[in-house]
């Protein structure tokens, strides 16, 4: 479903990707590993058209999308949930899900789709007149992925999303990608929990200094030892 093929990202004299290749086949949860500056976040805005890559390129479902409108990409079924939530902290939960849809032009699409979101977060359900600003960061961050299923996914693009969560909300954030990828949505999860990321993900790849540095079956990285001293905490 998603080639990227030895891609390379500048920023100014910073050469953040250096011809990275990696592939999201359909229905896959893929990891994407590594430290803070590997690249991470550059792979998901460099896919996602907020950063224009200066070599290599990106094709999504046989369609080369190198260089495309970020609206545009988006439209096609390639969804990023960005690092940080980027709720509208003053709107309602129920607004910031009808923002999701602003690409619909079916309304009654729309509606049907928040209301799916719904049925799998009661919680939001529970609080949907209440303004994104004030829930927890976990409510927050379903929130996010609430709005990216809106839109209407078939490759979700998810950066730390476990980022500032206890330990109970992260296993249930990353139940919902588990059961959102079960339906049939598949997922790029950028993740620095290496245990959590490699506990729901088919494959993953581990990158360092932009570079892909390790890839495989979920269960072969849990193994690896360089993945056990580097990202599981020796253990």
């Amino acid at each position: 479903m998603l080639e990227i093929e030895d891609l390379d990202v500048h920023y100014g004299g910073v050469h953040a990707l250096r011809g990275l290749s990696l592939t999201v086949g359909e229905g896959e949860i893929v990891a994407l590993l590594g430290n803070n500056g590997a690249g991470k976040t550059t792979t998901l805005s460099a896919v996602s058209g907020l950063v224009r890559p200066s070599g290599g390129g990106v094709t999504f479902d046989g369609r080369r999308i190198t260089g495309e409108k970020p609206h545009r990409i988006t439209a096609s079924g390639l969804v990023h949930v960005p690092e940080g939530r980027r709720i509208f902290s003053t709107l309602s939960v129920h607004e910031n899900l009808q923002l999701g849809g602003y690409l619909v032009r079916d309304q009654a699409e729309v509606r049907g789709r928040i209301e799916r979101v719904y049925g799998l977060l009661p919680r939001l359900a529970e609080r949907r007149t209440q303004q994104g600003g004030t829930l927890s960061g976990g409510e927050q961050q379903m929130l996010a992925i609430g709005r990216a299923l809106v839109t209407g996914p078939r490759l979700l693009l998810l950066d730390e999303p476990s980022m500032g969560l206890a330990p109970l909300v992260v296993a249930s954030v990353m139940e919902l990608i588990a059961g959102i990828n079960a339906e049939g949505t598949s997922v790029l999860l950028v993740e620095q929990n290496a245990t959590a990321a490699l506990g729901i993900a088919h494959r993953g790849y581990v990158i360092e200094n932009g570079a892909c540095l390790l890839a495989g079956p979920a269960a072969e990285l849990r193994r690896d030892p360089r993945v056990v001293e580097a990202y599981l905490g020796g253990v």
